[in-house]
């Protein structure tokens, strides 16, 4: 990672929750990371201020079952230091499809805040979504940094070439929950 060297970097992780679990899912088969050790990986352990996780939460009525895995995941990530989790809600489309609503546009207005106000030196976005790409492209007006975290099977070639630094994950071993 290229953090500048000699102070400190102020550093907010901004994750897409469920893109982030489709590209662990699609890349590892796997996704029962153990948040802090990752996101301390992802911000090259500088001072952490915050992790906006954002989200939608399935409806019980749907699948009771899966329900009741991502709530169990939901109160695991209260317990991350420093995380704070919004949740949008999701809608369905036709043939019963569903899609997260309120979700990408709460992260990229909060990445915008935030470099606005001050509240941090670099963005990591966990996300393959190229449709942050204007927000990104805002907050480095700002004079912040902003860093991605890319995954072997879903990463984006825009989001790459427009942020400052791309934070490669090819094995999440080490990130595992024992």
């Amino acid at each position: 990672m290229v953090f500048m060297t000699g102070s400190i970097r102020r550093v907010m992780i901004f994750i897409d929750g469920s893109n982030f679990y489709y590209s662990l899912k699609k890349s590892f088969f796997k996704t029962n990371i153990d948040f802090e050790k990752f996101c301390n990986f992802a911000s090259d352990n500088q001072d952490i201020v915050k992790i906006l996780y954002y989200s939608a939460p399935l409806s019980i009525d749907d699948n009771p079952d899966e329900y009741a895995k991502q709530q169990k995941f939901f109160n695991y990530l209260k317990h991350v230091p420093n995380l704070e989790i919004y949740l949008g809600r999701l809608e369905r489309r036709l043939n019963n499809h569903k899609v997260e609503k309120g979700v990408d546009v709460k992260l990229a207005v909060d990445l915008i805040v935030n470099a606005y106000k001050d509240n941090y030196d670099v963005a990591v976005l966990i996300s393959n979504d190229a449709d942050f790409i204007p927000s990104i492209e805002e907050v480095k007006k700002l004079g912040k940094q902003v860093y991605n975290v890319s995954f072997k099977k879903t990463k984006s070639y825009h989001l790459n070439m427009i942020c400052n630094n791309t934070i490669k994950v090819d094995n999440i071993q080490e990130f595992l929950k024992e």
